[in-house]
């Protein structure tokens, strides 16, 4: 049971701060002023659903490989350091928002985030939980699921009904920094307990993975900047 509230808080959480000022995002924000925000949650839900489940079956299959697990763990924390500076980064449409369907906003809606999720930020997020967690399939979707809601949620409220802009930048810092330091932990945890290195080894490499970070996140910044 406690690991079943785990796997969901921490997929939820994760799945928002990977989310917030994601692509999906500013397209739950540019459909949301064309539609009912209702309409635009319910695509949003339908979509992550199918998106997520996806995701969690290619998780769990790749969690089968007994004699690779433990890279496979080690792997799937690393992939937090990456999503954070993918997070510093960011994202923009390019015509999603533009796209119609016959069968009404829900199922236009639902189209969109489904394409605009495959191989993105928060799918591959979905993925790398799941392999984490590959006992409780169920809380992982779940979790994800949840934390796209809240997200996409977030945005309609903040871009359409208060009309006003996220602080993007400093919610991408933020977001990038909990990846990174989950991450971060991830792989000295994978070191320490799964490949049993001295604590000290762990210690000077996770160090060094995060000076590396910070610095390829400076770079990332610096060349939004310009």
């Amino acid at each position: 049971m406690p690991q079943l509230f785990t796997a969901f808080l921490l997929s939820a959480g994760a799945v928002a701060l990977a989310e917030m000022g994601d692509k999906t995002q500013l397209l739950a924000m540019a459909f949301a002023s064309k539609y009912k925000s209702a309409q635009v949650l319910a695509g949003v839900f339908l979509a992550t659903i199918l998106n997520h489940a996806l995701a969690v079956v290619v998780g769990n299959v790749i969690t089968r490989f007994d004699a690779i697990q433990l890279w496979i763990q080690a792997l799937a924390s690393l992939s937090f350091v990456f999503f954070g500076l993918w997070t510093l980064r960011g994202d923009a449409l390019a015509g999603e928002e533009n796209r119609t369907t016959r069968f009404g906003p829900v199922a236009t809606v639902a189209a969109a985030f489904f394409l605009a999720e495959m191989g993105d930020k928060t799918q591959l997020t979905t993925i790398a939980l799941a392999t984490k967690f590959p006992g409780v399939p169920v809380a992982v979707l779940a979790g994800t699921t949840s934390g796209m809601l809240i997200a996409d949620g977030i945005g309609i409220m903040a871009g359409i009904v208060l009309r006003r802009k996220i602080p993007e930048r400093q919610i991408k810092l933020v977001s990038a920094a909990v990846f990174m330091l989950f991450g971060l932990f991830g792989a000295w945890q994978a070191m320490y307990a799964g490949f049993q290195l001295p604590a000290a080894a762990c210690a000077a490499v996770t160090a060094a993975l995060a000076a590396l970070s910070v610095a390829a996140g400076a770079l990332i910044l610096r060349k939004g900047a310009q």
